[in-house]
C-alpha cells in the first residue's frame, strides 16, 4: 500500500487546521451540549453512588487535613486506599454547594465533558475536524465512559489527565520545545495523585513517540525526556514527601497499606501486585489459578477484554481500532520521521497497546471499570482511521480496508448484544442487517450520494450498540465499588467468586443472582438490597440513595448487623441516627464499625466521623487493639456498630469486637447490634 503523505503536505499539518469548515463549531457546540446534558440527566438516582468515596467527600468538605490526606472521616482515623486528587474537586463542589448527591458527582461530569472536548482539540489538530469531532462523539458514547463520567470513583480525573498529558507530548512532537515537555510531566505527576500508578500505563507511547519523532536531534531528545521524567516526580512528589513525613501521630493511617506506608501502598496493594495477583491486605486472591481455571478476577488471555464482564463496557470499536491503527500506519509509513500524522497514530496504538495488554493479563485485582482507560485512545483511532479512509476512498485498497472494518465491527456489535437477549431484542437485527449492507456500499466506487449514504450508515451501525448501552447506564441506578455500564449481563457483572463463573454461567459473589456488588436498575425502581434512607443526599428523595452492596437484607443495613458490602450503603433508620448523633460533640467518632464501607453508611446518614477498623477491606491493622482501647478510655469513641466488615479478606482476629463484647453490652436498635463505649 503506497504511502498517502509527502514531506510539504507533513509540514503544512498544523497549517491546515487553523481552516475551520462552517460546520464545525455548531457541531463542537452540538457535542459537548449533547454530552453535558445527556450526562447530567438522571445524575441523583446514583445517589451516593461509591459510598467509601462519598464519605471521604463529606469528610474533605468539612476538614482540610480530610482534604488534603483523602481521610474517609473528617476526624482522620483513616484514609481511603488511593492518594486524594480525585476526590478535591468534588470536595470542592461540596464546600461551595453544600455536600449532596449532585454536588459530588456535578464536577465528575464536567470532567467527561471536558475529556471529550480535549480529545476532539487533540486529534483536530492533527486530523481534521472531521477526526476531532467523530473522536469526541466516540468517546461520549462509550458505555463505561458514562458510567465513570457520572460516578465518584478516581477514574474520571485520571482519563482526563491522561489525554491531557498525550495532548502535550503531541505539542512538544511538533515543536521540540522544553515548556510542553514539562507540562506533558506535570500531567503525568499529577495523575499519580489521582489514580497512582495507573496513570503510568500511557508512559510508554508518550516517551517513544517524542524518542522517535521529536524535531530535536536525539541527545536533546533524551535531555527534554529526562527532564519531563523529573517534573513528572516532582508533580507527584511533592504530595508523597509531605504525607510521608507528616508526624504518624498527627495524620490518618494510609488506608489499603500494612506498615503505614503511602510507599508500601503505591507498590504493593495498588502497584506491583495488581499485576501478579500478589496483593497483601486485598479482598481475597486474585489471579489465574493453576489447574488454569477463572481466578477470582476473571480469566487472564488476550480475550479477556471481549468476554461478558468487559466486552459491552469497551469493546464495541476495539477490533476497528486496532486494524485503523495498522491501516493509518502502512498509509504513513513513508511520511518523514517528524510526522505529526503518524505520530498521533503511534500514540494512540501506543496507548492502546500497552494499557490493553496489562488489562488482559494482570492477575490482580480488576474490575470492569478499569476499562475506562482505554476509551480515548479506541475513539482516536477509530475515527482517525475512518477519516483517512474516507478521505481515500478512491483507491480500491482503501475502500476494501473500511470494508473489511464494518464487517469485524458488525460481528463484534452482534455477539456483544446477543448477550442480552432481552435488551432491545431488534437491535442486534438492525446491526446486522445495516453492518452488511454498509459493507457492501463501502466497497463501490466512490459516488457522491452513495458514498456519503454508505459513510453515514456504517457509522450509525457501528455507534448504535455502544449508544443503546450509553443511554440504558444514563437511565439506571448505578452504585457500588463494583459498577458497570449498560443492561445486566449473567456472569458479567462484578468480581466472580474464587473459581470464576459458575457452571451455569451466573456470576460468583458479583453476579445478579448473588446480590450484585455494583447494583443497576432502572430509574424509579428497587435499587438493590436495604435500600433506603443513607444519608438522603441533597436533591433526592431519602428513598432513592441505592444500596448497591452485596450485604444482604438480614438487618436494615444491608447486612447482618453492619452496613452495606463493598461501597453499597444501606439504609439508616431514624432510631439509630437518633442514637448515634445524641451529644455527638462531646466525641470525636460517634461510633466505630469494621470496614470503610460499613462506617461510610453510618457516616452519610449522619454527617459525622466515624471510625473505620481496617479500612476499605476490613483487612488494614488499624486500629490495634491497645489503640483502639486508648480511644475508649479517652472517651473518642461512642459507640461501636457490630457487624459490617468487609470482603473476604477482611481480618478475622475478632480482637476488637471480642473486647468490646467482653466489656460492653450490647442493645439492639432496629436490628443494629450497639456498645455504648462509654457506659
Amino acid at each position: 500500500m503506497t504511502a498517502l503523505t509527502t514531506k510539504p503536505e507533513a509540514e503544512s499539518v498544523v497549517e491546515n487546521s487553523l481552516i475551520r469548515p462552517r460546520w464545525e463549531f455548531p457541531a463542537l457546540a452540538a457535542l459537548l451540549i449533547g454530552t453535558a446534558v445527556a450526562y447530567l440527566c438522571n445524575l441523583t438516582a446514583n445517589g451516593w453512588a461509591n459510598s467509601f468515596y462519598a464519605a471521604a467527600v463529606q469528610a474533605g468538605s468539612v476538614s482540610w487535613k480530610a482534604f488534603f490526606f483523602g481521610s474517609s472521616d473528617a476526624a482522620n482515623a483513616i484514609t481511603v486506599d488511593k492518594t486524594p486528587a480525585a476526590l478535591w474537586p468534588m470536595e470542592l463542589s461540596a464546600r461551595v454547594f453544600g455536600f449532596g448527591s449532585w454536588s459530588m458527582l456535578a464536577p465528575q461530569v464536567l470532567l467527561g465533558v471536558a475529556s471529550v472536548a480535549l480529545l476532539w482539540a487533540t486529534v483536530r489538530r492533527y486530523h481534521g475536524a472531521a477526526a476531532g469531532l467523530l473522536a469526541g462523539l466516540a468517546l461520549a458514547l462509550t458505555p463505561v465512559a458514562a458510567l465513570m463520567f457520572r460516578f465518584n470513583n478516581p477514574d474520571a480525573l485520571l482519563v482526563f489527565l491522561m489525554i491531557a498529558g498525550a495532548w502535550a507530548m503531541l505539542r512538544a512532537t511538533e515543536s521540540g520545545r522544553w515548556r510542553w515537555l514539562v507540562l506533558c510531566g506535570l500531567f503525568m505527576g499529577f495523575g499519580f495523585l489521582a489514580k497512582q500508578l495507573q496513570v503510568l500505563l500511557v508512559l510508554p507511547a508518550l516517551v517513544l513517540v517524542y524518542l522517535f519523532a521529536g524535531p530535536p536531534k536525539l541527545g536533546t531528545r533524551l535531555l527534554q525526556l529526562f527532564a519531563a521524567g523529573a517534573v513528572m516526580v516532582v508533580g507527584a512528589g511533592w504530595w508523597v514527601l509531605i504525607a510521608q513525613l507528616w508526624p504518624v501521630d498527627s495524620r490518618p493511617y494510609f488506608g489499603g497499606s500494612q506498615n503505614n506506608s503511602i510507599i508500601e501502598l503505591t507498590l504493593g496493594y495498588n502497584g506491583l501486585g495488581r499485576l501478579s495477583g500478589d496483593e497483601t491486605g486485598s479482598v481475597g486472591p486474585g489471579g489465574e489459578l493453576p489447574a488454569g481455571g477463572n481466578g477470582m478476577w476473571g480469566q487472564t488471555g488476550i480475550t479477556r477484554l471481549f468476554d461478558s464482564a468487559q466486552g459491552g463496557q469497551i469493546a464495541w470499536l476495539l477490533p476497528a481500532a486496532l486494524i485503523l491503527t495498522v491501516v493509518a500506519l502502512v498509509f504513513y509509513g513513508r511520511a518523514p520521521r517528524t510526522d505529526l500524522r503518524r505520530a498521533s497514530v503511534m500514540l494512540w496504538g501506543g496507548w492502546l497497546l500497552v494499557t490493553g495488554l496489562v488489562f488482559s493479563f494482570m492477575k490482580g485485582i480488576f474490575h470492569q471499570y478499569y476499562t475506562v482507560a482505554l476509551a480515548p485512545a479506541v475513539a482516536a483511532l477509530t475515527a482517525i482511521g475512518a477519516v483517512l479512509l474516507w478521505q481515500h476512498r478512491d483507491r480500491m485498497t482503501a475502500r476494501i480496508c473500511a470494508a473489511a472494518t464494518m464487517g469485524v465491527t458488525t460481528a463484534t456489535a452482534w455477539v456483544l448484544i446477543s448477550r442480552t437477549s432481552d435488551f432491545v431484542p431488534w437491535l442486534r437485527w438492525v446491526i446486522l442487517v445495516g453492518g452488511l449492507g454498509a459493507s457492501f456500499a463501502l466497497l463501490l466506487p466512490p459516488a457522491p450520494k452513495r458514498s456519503a449514504f454508505a459513510a453515514l450508515l456504517a457509522g450509525t451501525v457501528a455507534l448504535s450498540g455502544p449508544a443503546a448501552y450509553t443511554v440504558e447506564t444514563i437511565a439506571s441506578v448505578n452504585a457500588g465499588s463494583i459498577p458497570s455500564a449498560g443492561p445486566e449481563i449473567r456472569g458479567g457483572r462484578g468480581m466472580p467468586g474464587p473459581g470464576g463463573e459458575m457452571p451455569d454461567g451466573r456470576g460468583g459473589m458479583g453476579g445478579r443472582d448473588n446480590a450484585p456488588v455494583g447494583s443497576r436498575v432502572p430509574a424509579g425502581g428497587d435499587p438493590g438490597n436495604g435500600s433506603g434512607r443513607v444519608g438522603a443526599p441533597s436533591g433526592t428523595a431519602e428513598t432513592a440513595a441505592p444500596d448497591g452492596g452485596a450485604g444482604g437484607s438480614a438487618g436494615p443495613n444491608g447486612g447482618a448487623d453492619g452496613g452495606g458490602f463493598l461501597g453499597g450503603a444501606s439504609q439508616v433508620s431514624d432510631k439509630v441516627i437518633a442514637l448515634l448523633t445524641a451529644d455527638a460533640d462531646n466525641y470525636t467518632w460517634i461510633a466505630a464499625a469494621t470496614g470503610s464501607n460499613s462506617a461510610a453508611t453510618y457516616q452519610l446518614a449522619t454527617e459525622l466521623p466515624v471510625m473505620s477498623l481496617g479500612g476499605f477491606n476490613g483487612s488494614d491493622p488499624f486500629p490495634t487493639l491497645a489503640q483502639f482501647e486508648r480511644y475508649v478510655a479517652d472517651g473518642r469513641i461512642h459507640y461501636f456498630i457490630a457487624g459490617g466488615g468487609g470482603g473476604p479478606g477482611a481480618r478475622d482476629d475478632g480482637a476488637i469486637s471480642a473486647w468490646v463484647a467482653a466489656n460492653f453490652t450490647a442493645v439492639q436498635v432496629d436490628g443494629v447490634t450497639v456498645y455504648d463505649l462509654t457506659s
